[in-house]
């Protein structure tokens, strides 16, 4: 299958979609409610997604014959979980806000909290 390029997949739009968004972003989702639950900073979160956009990348090498080293497609992969990853911390922060100190706030849509009364 030819490589259709573009500035956000090296392979197909589907091959991008399917690793990338559904199998890795399913992975960073569940790295950014675990980092919530056991209530870790940022920056912990952001170096476990860095590792996992190095083994998406290392799957587009090997299951599509995309390019392993290549810089851009890293950057891409890793902004797509990164944003996915936050998304999944954040869902799960507002809840826990919202359960353990429900005294205090309340949930105000899926993304957030804030002070009652």
């Amino acid at each position: 299958m030819e490589h259709a390029n573009g500035p956000i997949w090296e392979v197909t739009f589907w091959e991008f979609f399917f690793v990338t968004v559904l199998l890795a972003g399913s992975a960073a989702y569940l790295t950014g409610r675990a980092m919530a639950r056991t209530w870790q900073g940022d920056a912990h979160l952001a170096f476990y997604i860095v590792l996992l956009a190095a083994a998406t990348r290392f799957i587009h090498f090997a299951l599509f014959s995309g390019t392993l080293l290549s810089l851009h497609y890293y950057i891409v992969d890793l902004i797509v979980l990164l944003i996915i990853a936050f998304i999944g911390k954040r869902i799960t922060r507002a809840g826990q806000m919202a359960t353990q100190y429900s005294f205090q706030y309340r949930r105000s849509g899926p993304l957030g909290w804030e002070r009652s009364g």
